[in-house]
């Protein structure tokens, strides 16, 4: 049991803070769930844990910053945020691009389409 002198057993400060570093673990977690779900249901389900997550994370955030409780970075220049967003999209285009390339390129189960005369096995010096 706790004393009962109002004390608890740690600041609240730093409680929140512990909670707050929580979430962002938790979603940093669920994101990854998500990305290796192979099933649709599970996807969404991790999907929409990271959603409630994330707005949970931020109402603490908030809440934690209007009461001085977290200070926050200095404020980046809008044309640093602007370029990073550019190098981000360019990185998701190019991603893009190579998965409909190689999708395009292989034929069932995975494999190449054309072998230019030479069978799987005969490639691979693991085959038995």
């Amino acid at each position: 049991m706790y004393p009962q002198n109002n004390m608890s057993f740690m600041p609240e400060e730093d409680l929140l803070y512990s909670i707050l570093a929580d979430m962002k673990r938790t979603v940093r977690e669920y994101t990854t769930a998500t990305t290796e779900s192979n099933c649709p249901s599970v996807r969404q389900m991790f999907t929409d844990l990271t959603n409630d997550t994330l707005r949970m994370q931020g109402d603490l955030y908030r809440l934690m910053s209007q009461n001085n409780m977290y200070s926050t970075s200095s404020k980046a220049l809008r044309v640093d945020l602007d370029k990073q967003i550019q190098e981000a999209r360019k990185t998701q285009q190019e991603c893009q691009q190579f998965i409909q390339q190689k999708s395009s390129s292989m034929g069932a189960y995975g494999q190449p389409m054309h072998q230019h005369g030479q069978s799987a096995h005969q490639s691979n010096p693991y085959y038995m």
